[in-house]
């Protein structure tokens, strides 16, 4: 066989896959929930505390990264893209710096700034969707209303996720060069971005559900679709500038509305909720 010829059967392979991936995704539903996390962020004023203690610090990161990412990057990049854009390098340039700086801002404050605040968002988000008890394993849950959810938020039992590790970083400047090929290089960086970014939303339900480390891969490889089309949304909602950073925090939100729905058997993913039993 021929290496032309395995390259176009990889092609092929490759492609078959990600149209499966993208059908699984489309008939979970899961790609709603970073949009309804919007709305129920918006509408639930007492989960804006964990947004708001760590807003002026990652606010002063993001300005930071933004002013390097221009010295830095802009000039080289122009010159790249003077060559796919033509005369619209300029603009296209400063929308891609803008994008890299968002992107390059979650990474590091959701590694170094964030990661309490939006534990705090998911498991205020479960509280208020009634599932006290699936918080109550790993943390201290105190009496009250619904709508005083982050207030009843006591001490976590353990550290849910690891500390600052450069995985994500690596990672995200291996992918940043697909960004150079117009529309098709950008939809790919954003879905290995997303494809990533869908299990991780879901580490805390893991935890609070006790799923070890076979229970979880196996979890998320039987529905990696709703994974993937939940990824690619959030993902997309966290490199809009400037806005990004509370997107991070509705995100949270609606990764825990799809654990709550799951948890109630009235989630859009009925196979997902079977699991979730299981793993009970």
């Amino acid at each position: 066989m021929s290496a032309s010829t395995k390259i176009k059967d990889t092609a092929m392979q490759e492609a078959t896959k990600l149209r499966q991936v993208a059908e699984e995704g489309a008939k979970s539903g899961a790609y709603i929930y970073p949009l309804r996390g919007i709305v129920f962020f918006a509408t639930h004023k007492d989960l804006y505390k964990p947004l708001f203690q760590r807003l002026t610090p990652t606010i002063g990161l993001g300005v930071g990264i933004t002013a390097l990412m221009f010295f830095f990057t802009y000039v080289p990049q122009l010159a790249v893209l003077f060559f796919t854009s033509g005369p619209l390098a300029a603009l296209t340039t400063i929308l891609l710096v803008l994008s890299e700086s968002s992107t390059l801002t979650m990474v590091l404050s959701k590694a170094l700034l964030i990661q309490d605040g939006l534990i705090d968002t998911f498991d205020g988000t479960l509280l208020a969707k009634g599932q006290a008890d699936l918080v109550a394993r790993d943390r201290q849950v105190k009496s009250g209303g619904a709508g005083f959810a982050i207030a009843r938020l006591g001490k976590l039992a353990s550290r849910p996720f690891q500390k600052f590790t450069p995985t994500a970083i690596i990672r995200y400047f291996m992918y940043l060069p697909l960004n150079f090929i117009p529309v098709v290089g950008t939809v790919a960086f954003v879905v290995l971005q997303g494809r990533q970014y869908g299990p991780n939303a879901h580490a805390r339900y893991f935890q609070l559900k006790g799923m070890n480390a076979a229970q979880k891969e196996k979890f998320i490889e039987e529905h990696k679709g709703g994974y993937a089309s939940f990824g690619v949304v959030a993902t997309l909602l966290e490199t809009v500038p400037i806005v990004g950073i509370v997107m991070a925090y509705t995100n949270a939100c609606g990764a825990a509305m799809w654990a709550a729905d799951l948890e109630q058997g009235a989630g859009t993913a009925p196979q997902l909720q079977q699991q979730a039993k299981k793993a009970a």
